[in-house]
């Protein structure tokens, strides 16, 4: 078995901690089913979100999807002008016996852009 870092984001429609929530579900929910894991294979997962995003934490949104004893962290990304708005990315760390090359990195709807060379 093997650690990994999974990378992903995704962009949400509004500040709002229903959007937050969704797409942070949403994101996190896509990486696991890409990936063949599970909640119980991920060790922790740090997530940033634009400074635009301030309505409520993307960890919150994933306690309730299995993730209630995971080390979590939010942090602000730095506000880089002409960056993405409305942006929640995460690295997740997980036990897996996938290569680094065999590992799905998840970027959902304008979050593509960021990076549009592995963006399924």
């Amino acid at each position: 078995m093997s650690v990994r870092a999974i990378r992903g984001a995704t962009q949400v429609s509004a500040n709002s901690a229903d959007s937050i929530a969704a797409g942070t579900q949403e994101l996190i929910s896509e990486i696991l089913r890409s990936n063949g894991i599970s909640a119980e294979e991920v060790i922790s997962i740090l997530f940033t979100a634009s400074p635009d995003l301030n309505a409520s934490f993307p960890a919150a949104a994933v306690r309730n999807l299995g993730f209630e004893g995971t080390p979590l962290i939010c942090a602000v990304e730095i506000d880089v002008p002409g960056a993405l708005e409305r942006t929640i990315r995460v690295m997740a760390h997980v036990e897996i016996e996938r290569s680094k090359e065999e590992i799905n990195h998840i970027y959902l709807h304008g979050a593509k852009a960021l990076r549009a060379d592995i963006a399924q």
